[in-house]
């Protein structure tokens, strides 16, 4: 396993391509976000997306979110409504995951039953990087811990699982979960508070 230390305000260009050659070849890579380490590989690999589920002892009817580098690239891979465009335009990049409508080049996979996508921009110099450099998006999920609790500390996420490909180590991390935020419809509705706030959507509906 490969374990780079980058620096989050300066990211090294040959580090960021030595990982995304590493997730072009298949990898598992662990990465940092606005919000917790992440697991991921290319969205578009299905046997790397079978063992990012098989890690994470996931069902499949629980499809995995993924990450974009901007708003140009979320319409490619989701059908963007204006209201949704201008929404996400005031608040990505950010500590959001938000649900749209999937689009047809999305992996049947990465959809809920609903053909729906959760999608993150987070607002991280190494990872947009990182994306950026990718020619499709990364696939975005918690690191899997026995304790069920977010990792923080790459140096632990190494120690228990040594058989990852590659961690981006950006050091410690306080883990907190994104804020889920439904676009599929005119009404923005909240599924889940986390650390994205909410203030900048006044029209929101808390369920």
């Amino acid at each position: 396993m490969l374990q780079i230390s980058v620096d989050e305000r300066w990211p090294n260009a040959r580090q960021i391509e030595r990982v995304a050659q590493i997730i072009e070849s298949g990898g598992l890579v662990v990465y940092p976000t606005d919000t917790i380490y992440g697991l991921g590989c290319d969205m578009m690999n299905r046997k790397s997306v079978e063992r990012v589920y098989e890690m994470k002892g996931k069902n499949r009817k629980h499809p995995l979110s993924f990450i974009c580098p901007d708003l140009k690239n979320i319409a490619r891979f989701a059908v963007v409504s204006n209201i949704a465009y201008r929404l996400m335009k005031r608040i990505l990049p950010g500590a959001y995951t938000i649900i749209l409508p999937a689009a047809r080049e999305v992996p049947r996979m990465m959809m809920s039953k609903t053909a729906t996508v959760g999608i993150r921009v987070p607002d991280h110099a190494v990872t947009r990087m990182l994306v950026e450099r990718l020619e499709n998006p990364i696939v975005t999920t918690s690191v899997p811990s026995p304790e069920h609790v977010a990792f923080s500390d790459p140096d632990e996420i190494a120690r228990r699982l040594p058989f990852l490909d590659a961690i981006v180590d950006c050091g410690l991390i306080a883990p907190e979960p994104s804020t889920i935020i439904d676009l599929t419809t005119d009404v923005p509705r909240l599924i889940r508070q986390g650390k994205g706030s909410i203030d900048a959507i006044p029209d929101i509906v808390v369920d």
